[in-house]
């Protein structure tokens, strides 16, 4: 009977260890998931000067959204949490999306073979983010999953482990369907 009783601890105590290790592994991966869009974002941010420069003497009259392009990378330094991060890259979105819809009116710019390749290398960027994004989505749905599941969730009370936010959708237009006009 006591082989019984210590052979049933033992099996708890395996069974506690594997989901606490589990749950340490998919923190560590959201975390992993999170540094990934960010470097991606770094790299967007990086791209940005190099772009406002080769836009800069073509729109001298849409100075303001360069500027808030501009403003926008600044605030990035002192962004800290996901939703911070979050919301200036909406932003940022919005203000590039600006600059490439504004460039259709410059055909010289848009013949410009640095503001092309800045434009390409954006593009493949904003790839890679939205690809990173839905990465970390997914990571943190099985992370947070794990966290309200049993057994997993005494586990995950018992040691203080959190859930984690989700990368949202930037706006309200954003979910909205694209309407198409070509007239």
């Amino acid at each position: 009977m006591v082989y019984i009783i210590i052979a049933i601890i033992v099996i708890l105590i395996l069974a506690i260890i594997a989901i606490y290790n589990s749950l340490v592994t998919l923190r560590q991966r959201v975390r992993n998931s999170w540094s990934q869009i960010d470097v991606q974002l770094q790299r967007r941010f990086d791209l940005i000067p190099n772009l406002v420069e080769s836009v800069k003497g073509y729109m001298k009259h849409e100075s303001e959204v360069l500027e808030k392009v501009t403003a926008l990378r600044t605030s990035w330094a002192s962004a800290k949490t996901v939703a911070e991060k979050s919301e200036l890259d909406n932003q940022l979105s919005g203000a590039l999306k600006t600059i490439m819809a504004v460039s259709e009116n410059y055909p010289d710019l848009k013949a410009n073979q640095n503001f092309s390749e800045l434009q390409e290398e954006l593009r493949a960027t904003e790839n890679k983010i939205s690809a990173s994004r839905q990465f970390y989505n997914d990571t943190v749905t099985r992370y947070n999953t794990k966290l309200e599941v049993v057994p997993s969730n005494i586990i995950a009370g018992m040691f203080g482990f959190k859930p984690e936010e989700l990368f949202e959708a930037e706006s309200q237009e954003a979910r909205k369907n694209v309407k198409v006009d070509f007239n």
